[in-house]
């Protein structure tokens, strides 16, 4: 920190439970070291909500300093002197005493890091748990001329995934890529997109989509759902037709309870199951919660042999609760018929 603009605080002292401040006033015109800049939203105990800043000291001698807030009504800068002290920052400042330092370190010891795992039902007695995700991401182009080429391209290239012919733009294409670690997209993927007969592609950026496999908690086979059962819908052969999209729920669903959120969702759930015992249409979801340039909650892929069962499961849905009544955001619809899709291993 620069000199200047900083004033000492001289004595502080306990008056009668709260803290009292005498200042005297002067200005620093040496640089001083700011320790722990940085806030941490766990240690901010006693806060009002205005604070922003928190720093601990362990040497005696190591300074702090409020920072003026950029629209306060003149709260001053203050130095405090003592050892080991918590200082928030914000409209209205907060000394810490030690003994408060002390039990926040102890609070921050006993939290516990979120749980990332996704979960499935009971197998073979144990409760199934895994931290292994399928990533998958569209990406539409137009501009082009040669859609085999294309094809060939990324076959060659042995990324797995499909790519599609545009049904709606003459000279469109999209590229699906599957992979488990999403590092891929930026090593593997994003080379191959700049190079060959890609290389002349626009992209349409509105119709990009990414999202990573999830559970629900109670699925019978949770490595199927996370892995096998999405590779299997998307890289089906007899299966080459596609409808993918984005949507969003509202906020509303998320503020229902528990068993209303299940019974909406089983209604929507029963029409899939019907479709899929047809062989009409199979889906594949994906969550792109902070994935999705604009802020969508699922991706959603509808694969099959013929294009217009996908359009009458989409049609059959409408009528749902969940559609009808708690979605705030659905589409583009990207529509497309696969030329080349990689073998499942």
């Amino acid at each position: 920190m620069e000199p200047g603009g900083l004033e000492v605080l001289s004595h502080v002292r306990d008056d009668g439970g709260r803290l009292g401040r005498e200042r005297d006033r002067r200005m620093l015109h040496e640089p001083v070291d700011v320790v722990d800049a940085e806030p941490d939203p766990f240690e901010m105990e006693g806060g009002d909500g205005a604070a922003e800043r928190l720093g601990l000291f362990e040497k005696p001698g190591q300074r702090v300093f409020l920072r003026r807030h950029a629209a306060d009504d003149g709260q001053e800068l203050i130095e405090t002197g003592l050892c080991r002290l918590a200082v928030f920052v914000g409209h209205d400042g907060l000394i810490v005493a030690p003994d408060r330092v002390k039990r926040m370190e102890t609070a921050r010891a006993r939290i516990q890091p979120p749980d990332l795992s996704e979960k499935g039902g009971t197998k073979d007695g144990v409760p199934q748990r895994s931290d292994d995700r399928l990533f998958l991401q569209l990406l539409v182009f137009t501009g082009c001329a040669d859609a085999p080429a294309v094809a060939s391209h990324i076959r060659q290239s042995g990324v797995e995934g499909a790519v599609y012919e545009n049904v709606n733009d003459p000279r469109g294409v999209a590229i699906l890529s599957l992979t488990r670690t999403p590092e891929a997209f930026v090593e593997r993927v994003r080379p191959l997109l700049v190079a060959g007969p890609c290389a002349d592609l626009t992209l349409v950026p509105e119709y990009t989509m990414l999202g990573r496999t999830y559970s629900l908690g109670y699925e019978p086979d949770l490595q199927d759902t996370l892995i096998d059962r999405p590779r299997r819908t998307v890289l089906n052969p007899a299966w080459r037709w596609a409808i993918w999209y984005p949507l969003r729920r509202s906020g509303r669903f998320a503020q229902l309870p528990d068993q209303e959120q299940r019974t909406i969702l089983s209604e929507h759930g029963a029409i899939g199951m019907a479709f899929g015992a047809g062989d009409y249409a199979h889906d594949v979801r994906l969550a792109c919660h902070g994935l999705d340039r604009d802020d969508n909650d699922f991706v959603i892929g509808l694969i099959g042999k013929e294009l217009f069962p996908l359009s009458a499961v989409l049609q059959a849905m409408r009528k749902t609760q969940q559609t009808a009544l708690y979605l705030d955001r659905l589409g583009p619809f990207f529509v497309g018929r696969a030329i080349w899709q990689s073998p499942n291993p």
